[in-house]
């Protein structure tokens, strides 16, 4: 999941990208309005934490501009500006949740997980592919009753791969998921996640296909006929 962080105060942009790059997310930081708007129109972000108060360009004009792109982007506004009519016109323009600052970091993460749970499958917490089940709120693959051990990234691709469950994945589009702008993530390591994914799937009924030329393929393992 990649979350782009529009907030002009260097220390709490930097605090909520540790927080959520540990919890597992890509995070790009934009530090005005015109650097978030250019950003939010060039790439595809699961959620954007919005400051209303930005320089060259003000948060509500963002959020506007975004809104009549014809942008579903879950809108997480995140402002010190607390008075009535402001939540009020940031809901209006498109928000789909408010806080103001100063706030709890748990709080929000739950904000965070709650906005992109709705925005990929409305109220379902799962995704589903034989006896694998992802829950995308709490990081966390099972296979039946057993916890798989995977890592932050390895959850990630598995990601990807189950939200197009049956549909061929291509490396660019798992990159564009995985990766911030400062980072880069290569051909090379795109098949070590896979390779390691495989070997954790082998037992829960979904396994990965690679399509000779094209990508990977997340399907359900169908059982042999007698």
């Amino acid at each position: 999941m990649r979350i782009l962080i529009a907030e002009d105060d260097p220390a709490l942009a930097d605090g909520l990208t540790h927080a959520l790059d540990q919890a597992g997310y890509a995070v790009d930081c934009a530090t005005n309005g015109e650097q978030a708007n250019l950003m939010l129109h060039d790439a595809v972000y699961d959620l954007a934490i919005l400051d209303i108060g930005l320089p060259r360009l003000d948060g509500t004009e963002v959020l506007r501009r975004l809104r009549q792109r014809g942008s579903k982007t879950p809108i997480l506004v995140l402002t010190a500006r607390d008075a009535i009519e402001d939540r009020v016109l940031g809901l209006d323009l498109g928000a789909d949740d408010y806080m103001t600052k100063p706030f709890n970091l748990v709080e929000l993460e739950a904000r965070v997980r709650a906005l992109i749970r709705r925005g990929q499958l409305g109220s379902n917490m799962a995704l589903m592919c034989g006896s694998l089940a992802l829950d995308t709120s709490a990081r966390r693959a099972r296979c039946g009753e057993l916890t798989l051990d995977i890592s932050a990234r390895e959850i990630g691709v598995l990601e990807v791969l189950m939200l197009r469950q049956g549909k061929v994945v291509n490396k660019e589009q798992i990159m564009e998921a995985l990766c911030t702008w400062d980072e880069g993530l290569g051909n090379n390591a795109i098949e070590v996640y896979i390779h390691r994914l495989r070997k954790k799937l082998e037992m829960s009924g979904a396994r990965i296909r690679t399509i000779r030329g094209l990508g990977y393929l997340l399907e359900e393992e169908k059982a042999n006929a007698t």
